[in-house]
C-alpha cells in the first residue's frame, strides 16, 4: 500500500490506528529533524543532564543524515541516509521518550526493534546512494543545534513527498528478517 502522509498525521496513523505495515510505501511531507551519531550522543547527554533538547522528541521524526552544503538557489545539498545501526545505542531511549519515526538505511538491532513495538513507532528506510534525488524532496533546511558539528548538526527539514519504505513496524514486522526467512525457505 502507498500512503501520502504529513508528519502531523503520524501519531494517529502509527500509534492509534497502527496502519503502517512492513513493505508499505510512504510519501512523507512535513517537519523532520536530522541527527547522526555525534548529535545523538549530545542529545542523550542533554537528556541525562536534565538540559533542554534541541527539539521536542514527542511524536518527532528523525532522519539519520548529514546533508552536504546547499548549492546556490537550493535549500540543501545531497541528503542521503546514514547507516542506521550507528544510532542503535541511542534509539531505544529516544523512542521511550516519544520519538515516533526513524529514517535511515540498513538493519537495526533487536533492542531497537523491541522499542519500536513497545512505543508503537516505525522505522522507515530511504534509498541509499540517491542523496541528490532525496534533496529534491526537501524544501527547507535550518540548523537548529550543534552547528559546530558541521554536516552532523541537528537540522529541521521540511519534506515534500519524501519516498520511504516501512521496514520495521509496530506489529513486530521486520523487512530484513522476513527477507532472510524467505530466502532460507527456498
Amino acid at each position: 500500500m502507498t500512503y501520502h502522509l504529513n508528519t502531523s498525521e503520524l501519531p494517529a496513523v502509527v500509534r492509534e490506528q497502527q496502519k503502517l505495515r512492513v513493505g508499505d510505501r510512504v510519501l512523507l511531507s512535513g517537519t523532520v529533524y536530522t541527527a547522526r551519531d555525534a548529535a545523538h550522543k549530545r542529545i542523550v547527554a542533554a537528556m541525562q543532564a536534565g538540559e533542554p533538547l534541541p527539539f521536542d522528541l514527542q511524536d518527532a521524526a528523525i532522519y539519520f543524515a548529514g546533508p552536504t552544503a546547499a548549492p546556490p538557489g537550493r535549500p540543501i545539498g545531497a541528503c542521503g541516509p546514514t547507516t542506521s545501526g550507528r544510532m542503535d545505542p541511542f534509539s531505544p531511549l529516544l523512542l521511550d521518550k516519544g520519538l515516533i519515526a526513524m529514517i535511515g538505511k540498513g538493519e537495526r538491532n533487536q533492542a531497537v526493534c523491541d522499542a519500536v513495538v513497545r512505543n508503537r513507532a516505525v522505522y522507515f528506510c530511504a534509498v541509499g546512494g540517491a542523496g541528490a534525488l532525496a534533496a529534491a524532496h526537501i524544501t527547507r533546511c535550518d540548523v537548529i543545534a550543534y552547528p559546530e558539528l558541521g554536516c552532523e548538526s541537528v537540522k529541521r527539514l521540511e519534506f515534500e513527498d519524501f519516498p520511504l519504505l516501512v521496514t520495521i513496524d509496530n506489529h513486530g514486522g521486520n523487512l530484513f528478517a522476513e527477507g532472510r526467512a524467505s530466502f532460507a525457505a527456498e
